[in-house]
């Protein structure tokens, strides 16, 4: 008798055990794609799900603190308050197959929405929009193209975002806040990096001429990278020790160079990019943020609403809270949230002009009072 309870308990374990292996092949990456690594939400989750909301991050992770990390936030936000499933997918690679194969794994896992940080999934969102035309595709800071034909299809949209604004509030902010010595060290010249650089010129101009500052001075760089390094920091360290207050660290982890180079001067100040980077140095006095989180929540309530706004590209503005000063954990000495809010208001209004013209330089935007030193 006792023989026999025991072979009854054994096979019951062995059925128990086979139940909670599930067999998802979602779930798991090696079966899936070598070059994709499949990862869960923070909230538990059985084998067997699927997972209407996908996002597919550019390499790293969803605590970034820049692409990865704001859309993140927002389609978690809208996937919490309505109870829908997510996920996000973390490819090993930078490259069109790589992510291909993320976006692939989350079709496979049930997503009928797939957010796609970065201008570097244009290819890819290109090639899968026509593959999966059931599948919507919200592609940020970018639009769908081969390298030589453009297409937004019904299915996709494209977003992108008012750079020169968002530039434009953080100069004029530094000057109004007393600062007139300013740096601004951009990554690769793209477009973005371009018009971030050239708003933050005019609004330090717009702030001068407000405050009748005979003069507002910017050292103004390039490095042609998106990466820390010592080059990028000895350069704002020489910066800093020539008198400049504050920089402008604008190109991902070259804000990083800029503010290991403050951290080493007593009073060096930075000004953060694309998030709220308040969290990385004592020295960021505020950050030029785009929407992220914002735009991605926005978009994927219209989908559920029926209003995807799908074949089209989309600029988002001081006018659909595409842009903005974190000014919560922003470090000001003057500067108020009333000053901010007046600033904000003509953004919204159109009545302030910012020349985003990317076939110019600097220095040749027209400001008289702003003195823009191009550092090579």
């Amino acid at each position: 008798m006792k023989k026999l309870l025991a072979l009854l308990l054994a096979a019951i374990m062995v059925f128990s055990l086979a139940a909670c292996g599930g067999g998802d092949s979602s779930t798991s990456t090696e079966a899936a794609d070598e070059s994709t690594t499949d990862t869960t939400t923070d909230t538990a989750v059985s084998d067997g799900d699927t997972y209407e909301l996908a996002l597919i991050t550019d390499i790293g992770t969803i605590d970034d603190k820049s692409f990865n990390q704001g859309s993140w936030e927002g389609l978690k936000k809208y996937a919490e308050e309505h109870s829908i499933s997510h996920k996000y997918y973390q490819p090993t690679e930078k490259s069109t197959d790589a992510y291909l194969s993320a976006i692939e794994l989350a079709i496979k896992g049930g997503a009928k929405v797939v957010v796609t940080p970065g201008y570097l999934f244009e290819e890819s969102i290109y090639m899968a929009q026509e593959s999966h035309p059931d599948v919507f595709f919200i592609l940020i800071d970018g639009s769908p193209n081969n390298g030589e034909d453009y297409l937004t299809a019904e299915n996709t949209v494209g977003v992108a975002y008012a750079e020169e604004e968002a530039g434009f509030l953080a100069g004029y902010a530094a000057v109004k806040d007393g600062m007139t010595q300013l740096g601004f060290m951009g990554g690769m010249a793209v477009p973005a990096v371009v018009r971030f650089g050239h708003g933050f010129v005019q609004g330090a101009e717009y702030a001068a001429a407000e405050l009748g500052l005979d003069s507002v001075s910017i050292n103004y760089h390039y490095t042609g990278g998106f990466d820390a390094t010592p080059e990028a920091q000895t350069l704002a360290a020489s910066w800093y020790q020539s008198g400049v207050e504050v920089i402008f660290g604008c190109g991902g982890a070259v804000g990083n160079s800029v503010m290991a180079a403050a951290e080493a001067t007593d009073n060096g100040k930075v000004i953060g990019v694309d998030v709220d980077q308040s969290n990385e140095s004592p020295t960021v006095i505020t950050s030029s943020m785009k929407g992220l989180g914002a735009s991605v929540y926005n978009l994927i309530e219209q989908y559920y609403a029926g209003t995807f706004p799908g074949g089209q590209n989309l600029v988002f503005d001081a006018t659909n809270d595409g842009v903005m000063l974190p000014m919560e954990t922003s470090k000001f000495d003057t500067f108020t949230q009333a000053d901010y809010d007046a600033i904000y208001a003509q953004l919204v209004s159109g009545s302030i002009d910012i020349n985003s013209d990317l076939e110019i330089s600097a220095d040749q935007l027209g400001t008289t009072i702003v003195s823009v030193q191009l550092v090579a």
